[in-house]
């Protein structure tokens, strides 16, 4: 007899075909992450009740793997894998007997989804025995007859012939659990084996529902200059799982770089992967090594990935000591520059950045996923971390600079005017004259980079310039000069352009 309950289901079944599995299995999930660095909302890993939110909705996949012994039976037998994810691709399975690969095959796949439900349970019940219990007072009524619809109400036809409709009820107990519903999502196998007996199998599959990001948190400590400093360096990486499954004492990988998918499909696994890693260090982190065009994050023991869940785990340890320099740059233009384009952030606005070098030399040379950087720095008064600012990285390879935008400077600000503009149009000419004003309120002298884009025309040449200058590409040139406390800088130039 199965019973339903008006707050929940508790099943009390018999009978039921169970998973030919025993025992735990091995387990090892590859994630790979479809989602912007930084763009991953709050929202969607600490979902509310009524938003919507589901694995569909998660940037990311999984590559799942699964060692176990299975009890096959000679010839044709049926099959059931329960521990599944939900949102796992049917079509991405890919099953083989480790004990008897030749002789091993699957006839026919099932993925069967129809998982139970006080609705469901009711719909497959019509025009079937039922059992209802009503409190009444201080006492429980009980009706027994066959149910003849579930629309408004339990309408039930007694055993005497009269109809009676439930609308408040609190237990309903059921003969049996309908055929074809789940409680669980189910792979069922139509097995052909020329062996019976235990087969250690390898089952894989990819489902949607899993993702994962970088984030980094950097603590800046300027030098005596306010310019220079050092850098405190820690990583971590962030782990989303709503695939519908929990993976227990899993090998985890993680895939960083942009893999392009057409028809995705799991590759066959050697068998040394699956196996339990020898005994490490419970503190070592994530290993990284090239595979293919992409980088290998793996973690070199186990850990379970809970259902419903997003789990925080160090990309490495905590390196201090890394030599950084801070750079105010202004771009009213909104040029761009290197790898990472300056913000504009306004036309008298100064942009502050965080600059220094992912090498070995400095602590670092790891190839870094993609991710949100956090800076902080402490204050003096009292050693308190206070949050200064935060940007996002590309996937950074070793060997690179990297270059964070934390804001906006307060005391050091920029205009930029044309003061003088003439065009000769016979002669296929324009010249321009512009000044651009750094303004230095601060008790010590700043470095400032000028960033200017010159876009009148593709030919341009500079007639006259106040500084000395360097061209960044064939339309930027930069100015870095040093403006002093509390004062004022002026850069000028005049340049002519052709077409």
């Amino acid at each position: 007899m199965a019973k339903t309950t008006r707050g929940g289901m508790a099943w009390l079944l018999a009978g039921m075909a169970m998973t030919a599995t025993d025992g735990s299995a091995d387990t090892a999930i590859t994630i790979y992450s479809k989602a912007q660095p930084g763009a991953v909302d709050a929202a969607l890993y600490r979902p509310q009740a009524g938003s919507g939110n589901s694995g569909y909705t998660v940037p990311g996949y999984a590559i799942v793997r699964q060692q176990q012994e299975l009890e096959l039976q000679q010839g044709r037998s049926e099959v059931r894998l329960t521990d599944v994810a939900a949102l796992i691709d049917p079509t991405t399975v890919h099953f083989e007997s480790l004990t008897d690969p030749d002789g091993t095959r699957v006839i026919e796949q099932d993925f069967r989804f129809d998982l139970v439900g006080t609705e469901k349970l009711f719909d497959r019940y019509i025009d079937s025995k039922i059992r209802v219990d009503q409190v009444v007072g201080d006492r429980v009524v009980t009706t027994n007859g066959v149910l003849l619809s579930r629309q408004g109400g339990l309408v039930v036809r007694r055993d005497d012939g009269s109809i009676s409709v439930i609308t408040d009820w609190q237990n309903v107990s059921l003969a049996d659990l309908p055929g074809g519903l789940m409680t669980r999502p189910t792979l069922v196998w139509d097995v052909q084996a020329k062996r019976g007996g235990q087969h250690a199998s390898r089952v894989s599959y990819e489902t949607k529902g899993a993702t994962w990001w970088a984030d980094y948190n950097l603590q800046w400590q300027p030098g005596r200059d306010d310019n220079t400093g050092t850098l405190s360096v820690s990583a971590w990486v962030s782990i989303l799982n709503q695939s519908g499954a929990t993976y227990t004492d899993a090998k985890l990988k993680l895939i960083a770089g942009d893999v392009q998918r057409a028809q995705p499909e799991p590759a066959p696994v050697p068998r040394a992967m699956m196996m339990r890693s020898a005994e490490v260090d419970v503190a070592e982190g994530f290993s990284e090594k090239e595979l293919f065009e992409f980088h290998l994050y793996t973690l070199p023991r186990p850990t379970t990935i809970p259902n419903n869940a997003t789990k925080q785990i160090e990309l490495f340890p905590q390196v201090a000591g890394v030599p950084a320099s801070k750079r105010l740059v202004y771009s009213p233009q909104g040029a761009g520059w290197g790898r990472r384009g300056y913000m504009p952030g306004g036309s008298d606005k100064v942009n502050a950045f965080i600059e220094f070098d992912n090498k070995q030399a400095q602590g670092l040379g790891m190839p870094l996923p993609a991710g949100r950087v956090r800076v902080s720095q402490a204050d003096d008064a009292d050693d308190s971390l206070e949050f200064i600012g935060e940007d996002v990285i590309e996937h950074t390879p070793r060997n690179e600079s990297l270059r964070i935008w934390v804001g906006s400077a307060f005391d050091v600000l920029g205009e930029r005017r044309v003061t003088d503009a003439k065009q000769d149009q016979a002669r296929r000419q324009r010249e321009e004259t512009v000044e651009v004003t750094i303004t230095n309120r601060k008790k010590k002298p700043q470095p400032v980079t000028v960033l200017e884009r010159l876009n009148g025309a593709t030919n341009w040449e500079l007639l006259e310039t106040s500084d000395r200058y360097d061209k960044v590409d064939a339309g930027q040139i930069k100015f870095d000069i040093t403006v002093p406390a509390d004062s004022k800088q002026t850069v000028r130039y005049r340049v002519r352009y052709t077409w």
